[in-house]
């Protein structure tokens, strides 16, 4: 049975190809994405794992957010601290740590590294270990800076160049005076590291007097656990802890894995569906290839061949192909990560230097995936040859499903279909995260439930085409007569397009309705003309809104100042507002109370309000973070939104109990409204600072739109694997079909049909199927979008949905296309074929 099976997969190289092709794509990306995923995150960890070359041991500040009334305090790592730990037996060098965000702006003004990655430090003393010097010297005062070579290689600055920059919103004007060597991880993915002399470090990163860490490193002989022993004899338990080297560099290691898992798990879900596809193309093409050798099959069964060898040789066949596809997608998935590695340096994204990394899980994951995939999809095909007795074989008896088995199908489709749309339905009821999970089960359940119904389902829905296919006479009557002789197989191949647009037009619809809903946010909740941000999402300095106060034509403004508190023995963040102004910046709906903002006097979200059970006219008791008390009433209780929610306060009550008074936003009103001149004034009081993002309320949706159709972008680009897997299943169903027909168009072609009517029906039948699926994906489409978006409806009351008819029409049409490309070779392959030896064949 084996040299029979192998002496079939020869006998059929051509039929099998499309399905080496489907099976080789998905193992590609699979393979693909763990090759790149792994190369990044060892290149991510050994660069990482050099930054902790000069710390043996490190001393943190312990934590106090949860002891007694305190909020958020840390504990504070002195200079005596510091001399101490220099002098424990085994500690060669102790060296205080400072460190903060800093954003340096290139030569054309633009923000260098994206802003998370902009990072600022301090260098210690004059020859700092951490940082060797490649030119220049080590920076003293206010007005000098030592920057990394990367940094200064990207932007073009030297030894002696002035730079712009920020920490929390007011522009410095430095010099470099170094350029210093880093294995920082930060650095080597395109960010930015810029050094201070201590003292400046300090001030600048509101720790005066003290450090963020303490980096000990051992002398000669000793090791780190020693080391940490005799530091945690003088470091004090209840203010600080102490780790070793190895151990930050295993956190960071797990920290940069966990990061890539994310990224991993997304790119591999969409290798799954182009897999999930492909099985369909496999199945259908078992399915045809054992029933063209039906009568060879029963003519092994009468000969002594038991069932059990009729399927095995089946699944050999499977296992073969398998195999030769996932050597081959295996080796495609190598030049896969090798080129998104690549792709990322052409986008701007650097990687620091590493190998490619190929590891034996990734090959052994790509061989099990590909033969395994192949050989479960071969199996239905294989047990279903094999229960046909031989007689009813070598008569062809077999060959139409019984009734009972159609209604059989069709019941157990329904069925499915039925609790899918029951749970989908339920979990829009359910609030947020809780209906997520039952609407991926109902979503499962409908997509099966569609699938198993799509042979009864094509009957309607085709025969809707007749009237337009009779526009091309006899071709087009063939054709809809064609798609629907075996509806399963129909079914199969138009489910593999219909998965994918699903998907596509899923995501679209609920990406239109988001930005909708963030649009009408931005209308009617806020009033206020601009928002002031950092680039980054990091606080401002509360000198950014004095500044942006005292320009000319400004009306009104109030920052959004975030501060922890503890309420009720929980944790609460309080929102504080400009009182006297924050009612004419913002259009919160009020439900109870009124809008009223000053002294003890605040408003509340309805969330929270109902949590604490609040309502206008209760007082409840603040501890704020530096410990002190203060009674507070609710004024006001109001609607929250994405952008405004939570406790607000003036920030004339706040102020006095913040350490170190920082904005997340600061909103301004304008007389003469938004307008490009407005906009260029408030940016020059700023000093044209390329870490602060200035933006009117258009500014505001327009970037959130940016984000979701970069998303979309992507996700278009991943779903195009599983477009065209669907399309080499409609090539390889066209052609085994044709190779089926081949007497039947002989004949047609000897009653007078020329070639040109052949190619015509053979591509209207390709067009059918297509649209076919591209209805029903489009169908399922628009019904999950408007369930997720009933889902998101739940925590964001301005959501609205919005079908993207244009778009929609896009995906029909390209389904429409699919069905062209498709049928291209399978129809010329039919109107060539020889009119009497094709009459002649079996």
């Amino acid at each position: 049975m084996f040299r029979t099976a192998l002496r079939n997969v020869f006998a059929h190289k051509a039929r099998l190809l499309m399905t080496v092709l489907a099976v080789l794509l998905g193992v590609a990306f699979v393979s693909g994405t763990l090759v790149f995923t792994n190369t990044i995150s060892d290149a991510y960890q050994k660069s990482s794992a050099k930054g902790f070359d000069q710390v043996d041991v490190a001393i943190r500040p312990e934590s106090a957010a949860d002891r007694g009334d305190t909020v958020g305090k840390r504990h504070k790592l002195t200079r005596p601290l510091l001399d101490k730990a220099a002098g424990v037996p085994g500690a060669a060098s102790a060296i205080g740590v400072v460190n903060g965000f800093t954003a340096i702006a290139d030569k054309d003004g633009k923000l260098i590294g994206g802003g998370f990655q902009s990072q600022g430090g301090n260098y210690w003393g004059d020859k700092d270990p951490r940082y060797p010097l490649t030119a220049g010297r080590a920076p003293h005062g206010a007005d000098e800076i030592a920057i990394d070579t990367e940094t200064a290689r990207r932007a073009g600055y030297k030894v002696g160049d002035t730079v712009r920059m920020s920490v929390d919103g007011p522009v410095l004007e430095p010099v470099v005076v170094g350029v210093f060597r880093t294995d920082d991880g930060n650095v080597a993915a395109g960010g930015s590291l810029a050094l201070f002399d201590t003292a400046t470090a300090q001030r600048l990163f509101h720790s005066v007097g003290s450090y963020d860490e303490i980096d000990v490193k051992a002398a000669p002989g000793t090791s780190q656990s020693a080391l940490r022993e005799a530091l945690d004899a003088v470091v004090p338990k209840d203010t600080a802890s102490t780790v070793t080297g190895q151990k930050l560099a295993d956190d960071q290691a797990e920290q940069i894995s966990a990061a890539m898992s994310g990224m991993k798990t997304g790119l591999l879900v969409f290798a799954g569906i182009a897999l999930f596809v492909g099985t369909f193309i496999i199945a259908n093409t078992f399915t045809m290839l054992v029933a063209q050798r039906t009568k060879e099959l029963a003519l092994l069964r009468a000969v002594g061949a038991s069932r059990r060898q009729v399927t095995r040789s089946v699944l050999i066949e499977a296992f073969v192909v398998g195999a030769v596809a996932a050597v081959g997608g295996l080796a495609a998935g190598v030049g896969i990560g090798a080129a998104m590695r690549s792709l990322m340096g052409t986008l701007g994204a650097t990687v620091p230097d590493g190998p490619l990394v190929v590891s034996p899980g990734t090959v052994g994951t790509a061989l099990l995936v590909g033969v395994l995939v192949t050989m479960l999809a071969a199996w239905l095909p294989g047990r279903r040859a094999a229960k046909i007795p031989p007689v009813a074989a070598m008569s062809s008896v077999h060959a139409k499903a019984t009734t009972k088995s159609l209604v059989l199908r069709n019941t157990i489709g329904a069925l499915f279909a039925a609790a899918g749309v029951a749970v989908v339905l339920y979990a829009t009821t359910m609030d947020g995260s809780d209906g997520q999970a039952p609407m991926g089960l109902g979503a499962v359940l409908l997509i099966l439930g569609v699938f198993v119904l799509t042979p009864l389902l094509s009957r309607p829905l085709i025969a809707a085409a007749a009237p337009v296919l009779r526009v091309f006479g006899i071709s087009g009557k063939l054709a809809r007569q064609n798609s629907v002789r075996n509806p399963r197989r129909t079914a199969a191949t138009a489910s593999a397009l219909m998965i994918g647009l699903t998907l596509i037009t899923g995501m679209t619809v609920m990406a239109g309705s988001l930005q909708k809903s963030i649009d009408k946010m931005a209308t009617s909740a806020i009033r206020a003309d601009y928002l002031v941000s950092m680039a980054n999402g990091n606080s401002l300095s509360p000198d950014v809104e004095k500044k942006l106060a005292a320009v000319d034509g400004v009306t009104g403004i109030s920052p959004l100042r975030n501060a922890p508190s503890r309420i009720d023995r929980q944790t609460e963040f309080l929102t504080g507002v400009n009182g006297s102004a924050i009612g004419e910046l913002t259009d919160l709906p009020v439900t109870d109370g009124s809008f009223e903002v000053g002294g003890t006097r605040v408003v509340v979200d309805s969330d929270t309000a109902k949590s604490h059970g609040w309502k206008a006219g209760s007082g409840f008791r603040v501890s704020y973070e530096d410990g002190a008390k203060q009674n507070l009433t609710v004024a006001g209780v109001y609607e929250a939104n994405e952008v405004m929610r939570g406790i607000m306060l003036d920030t004339a009550t706040l102020a006095p109990h913040q350490r170190d008074a920082s904005d997340m936003q600061v909103m301004v009103k304008t007389a003469g409204g938004a307008s490009d001149t407005t906009k260029d004034r408030l940016e020059k009081a700023l000093g044209d600072n390329p870490a602060i993002k200035v933006q009117d309320k258009q500014d505001f949706s327009d970037s959130i739109a940016q984000m979701f159709t970069l998303m979309l972008n992507m996700l278009y680009g991943l779903l195009a694997m599983a477009v065209i897997v669907a399309v080499l299943g409609v090539i390889n169903t066209l052609a085994m079909s044709v190779f089926e027909r081949s007497q039947e168009i002989g004949m047609l072609r000897a009653i007078g049909l020329d070639r040109k009517g052949i190619k015509r029906m053979v591509r209207l039948e390709s067009l059918v199927i297509s649209l076919f699926g591209g209805v029903l994906g489009i169908g399922l489409g628009v019904f999950f979008g408007w369930a997720a978006g009933e889902l998101l409806g739940s925590r964001m009351s301005t959501y609205e949905l919005v079908l993207p008819w244009g778009r929609m029409a896009v995906f029909l049409l390209l389904a429409a296309t699919v069905g062209v490309l498709a049928a291209l070779w399978p129809a010329r392959r039919a109107a060539r074929l020889n009119m009497l030896t094709a009459i002649k064949s079996e």
